[in-house]
């Protein structure tokens, strides 16, 4: 009978024990995570498209940026126009200019991009939306940053 209490406490023990010591385990989010952008340069980047956009939308343009060391990180988030010439279904098809200084950096085709080697002190950003042919949207987008020391 000692051996049956015995046994029956020790069972209980090692239950709660077992019981008590797992973990909890978070339900996965069902958010969507973004690759952060000093890694984007290392991906193959796809347009991928955010909203339903229609040909008679009015074209916008907004403009987020982060300086981080000599490079300045920038996403757009652009209606009414697309980057991607394989898209028929939309009338207006793009591509954007980037102006530092005045001077013309780069000509890019995806909405996220990292303007690379820039030289300490004060820099006039300018980025400007034109069609396939070289002609302007009317879009543009100037600002300041400032690469430290």
């Amino acid at each position: 009978m000692k051996r049956n209490i015995w046994m029956l406490t020790l069972s209980i023990f090692v239950i709660s024990m077992m019981t008590g010591c797992q973990n909890d385990v978070p339900k996965p989010e069902t958010n969507l995570k973004l690759i952060p952008m000093v890694h984007a340069s290392t991906y193959k980047l796809d347009s991928i498209p955010v909203l339903k956009q229609n040909s008679n939308e009015i074209p916008s343009l907004f403009v987020q940026y982060k300086a981080k060391g000599n490079k300045i990180m920038v996403e757009c988030i652009l209606t009414g126009i697309s980057f991607r010439e394989s898209d028929h279904s939309k009338e207006k098809l793009g591509k954007m200019l980037v102006w530092v200084d005045g001077k013309k950096y780069q000509e890019v085709s995806t909405a996220a991009f990292i303007i690379k080697g820039l030289a300490p002190g004060n820099h006039k950003l300018k980025l400007e939306v034109i069609d396939l042919k070289n002609q302007p949207y009317g879009l543009t987008k100037e600002f300041m940053v400032n690469i430290p020391k």
